[in-house]
């Protein structure tokens, strides 16, 4: 028997359909009832974008009970999308249409419209096709990894039509996609009262609540995204670093370290990236002997939000280290032909293998705290990446709020973020993590761990970037004087850059030395730094 789906269709259209039943093919043509748009508005929200992050995201939506329309450039991840749909017993709540008039006659007004398509052009060009049907009142959501500066762009030109607009972060992948991610929405405060039931649901969902919150106006949503990655670059680096001391100066097998990593995952490093490590370093290799990581090339990708974040760091004046260290490391991976060259040119130096009498459980309970102390370094750059942006947009993120949505969903979801939340709790303007009462406390008593772990890695030759970037970091913030009085001496030697005095008010110049002309020809002669 022959079973066909016949879904509503959009007023003027005649659309053909082809089903195959074993040998035969039956096509069809469906003939609209009626010209009145407004009767078939029967979608909630409608979803530009049907690649896997997209489509994944639509049947969640489904799932959670709200009508959804769905549209792709290429109709073929339309029909995709509504045949998995029907398969998962949605097939009534997620309707495709072949043309952008027609799914935006579809939706219910205020029509909501969230766009999953590849950053820059493609989200330019899918706005301007659906402002020619949009009216004033309607809202579009990017939910891509855009940078924020052209989200606030976006928002202004939409603006002149009455459209509103929003930018919203989303983390957690394929399956966060489809079971829950973490969100992340700015922009429109009006537009968020209008979507906030939808993503509430949609969103993952933690002990305090669902994983999304109103993160502020402009492009704050798609900047507090674009953090997010930079500290999970910064994850990321540590616990490889954890990984290859264990591995390269331990002695530890695939199996010994799928037991560190599952063990440390029932603690306070418990998150979602050590738990996939504890999976990654004992799968089997389907194609060969021995198991699939050591079958890897150690080369990095990446696609622009760490390199994003470090140089935002960098324009706010920000201390971010290890994430920029975990982004240079990732540079460094990818010149393979390079490294392999340069390993011969220096056999004669330190070559990083087994430490002979090493004690295999200490190291182990010292690479814990090493990359523990890291982490909370990671962390405390990252939020006050954001709060200094936040500061200077006037945004008001609520960095406790902030560490909650964090706490399921995404990539970064990790238990000790319950504990961010709680310090930003106490102190609302807390400077940083680090002097935090409770994460002080536990940095002091990491210390002698986390020194030995940078001793040993850099005695044996093996690099440990993200770690004693994260020590000296540690280090430096905690230290009452640095050597930066006689930088700022040099700046004043041969650019006249003055400097100020402990014993006394004001700003200083000095001549140096005679020799090496006057004041007025070091300023001049183009050196400035």
């Amino acid at each position: 028997m022959l079973r066909l789906l016949l879904r509503p269709l959009a007023p003027g259209i005649i659309k053909v359909y082809n089903r195959i039943h074993q040998n035969h093919t039956i096509q069809i043509s469906l003939h609209p009832s009626s010209d009145n748009s407004s009767s078939m508005a029967v979608s909630e929200i409608g979803l530009v974008g049907l690649a896997v992050m997209g489509q994944n995201m639509a049947l969640n939506i489904a799932e959670k009970g709200f009508p959804i329309s769905v549209y792709n450039r290429s109709h073929d991840k339309t029909e995709a999308a509504v045949k998995r749909a029907q398969k998962e017993g949605l097939g009534e709540k997620l309707r495709g249409y072949e043309s952008v008039k027609d799914f935006v006659a579809s939706l219910q007004k205020p029509r909501r419209v969230i766009i999953l398509v590849k950053a820059g052009a493609p989200v330019d060009q899918t706005i301007d096709a659906l402002c020619e049907y949009m009216e004033p009142g309607d809202i579009i959501i990017d939910g891509g990894n855009e940078w924020y500066e052209n989200t606030e762009k976006r928002t202004a030109k939409v603006s002149q039509k009455g459209i509103l607009y929003m930018g919203m972060g989303v983390s957690g992948g394929e399956e966060g996609a489809r079971r829950g991610p973490s969100m992340m929405p700015g922009g429109s405060p009006e537009a968020y009262t209008h979507i906030k039931s939808i993503v509430e649901k949609v969103a993952a969902q933690v002990d305090d609540g669902p994983c999304v919150m109103y993160i502020g106006g402009g492009g704050a949503g798609n900047f507090v995204k674009m953090v997010h990655n930079g500290i999970e670059y910064g994850d990321m680096q540590l616990i490889s670093e954890a990984y290859d001391v264990l591995r390269t100066l331990g002695g530890l097998t695939n199996e010994e370290l799928a037991a560190v990593f599952k063990e440390w995952n029932q603690g306070e490093l418990k998150s979602f990236l050590v738990e996939i490590s504890s999976i990654i370093v004992n799968k089997p290799d389907d194609q060969g002997q021995g198991y699939l990581v050591d079958k890897i090339v150690d080369q990095t990708g990446s696609k622009g939000t760490g390199k994003w974040t470090v140089q935002q760091a960098a324009e706010l004046a920000v201390a971010g280290p290890t994430m920029a260290s975990a982004l240079d490391a990732r540079y460094l991976s990818a010149l393979k032909g390079e490294r392999v060259a340069a390993s011969k040119v220096f056999e004669s130096c330190v070559q990083p293998g087994p430490v002979a009498g090493v004690d295999k459980a200490q190291l182990i309970a010292d690479v814990r705290a090493a990359l523990y102390a890291s982490k909370v370094c990671s962390y405390a750059q990252g939020m006050n990446i954001i709060k200094a942006k936040s500061l200077e947009k006037k945004w008001n993120v609520d960095l406790g709020g902030l560490a909650r949505i964090w706490k399921g969903g995404c990539i970064i979801r990790a238990q000790f973020l319950d504990r961010i939340r709680q310090a930003y709790e106490r102190n609302t303007e807390l400077p940083s993590l680090l002097v935090d009462p409770e994460f002080a406390k536990e940095l002091a008593a990491a210390e002698g761990a986390w020194r030995r772990v940078a001793a040993l890695a850099i005695t044996h030759g093996v690099p440990i970037p993200s770690m004693t970037s994260s020590l000296s970091y540690f280090d430096t913030y905690r230290r009452e004087k640095l050597p930066a009085n006689l930088v700022q001496a040099q700046r004043d030697f041969f650019g006249s850059h003055t400097y100020q005095r402990f014993d006394k008010e004001g700003w200083f110049h000095t001549v140096w030395d005679d020799t090496f002309g006057s004041a007025d020809s070091i300023t001049t002669s183009g050196y400035v730094v």
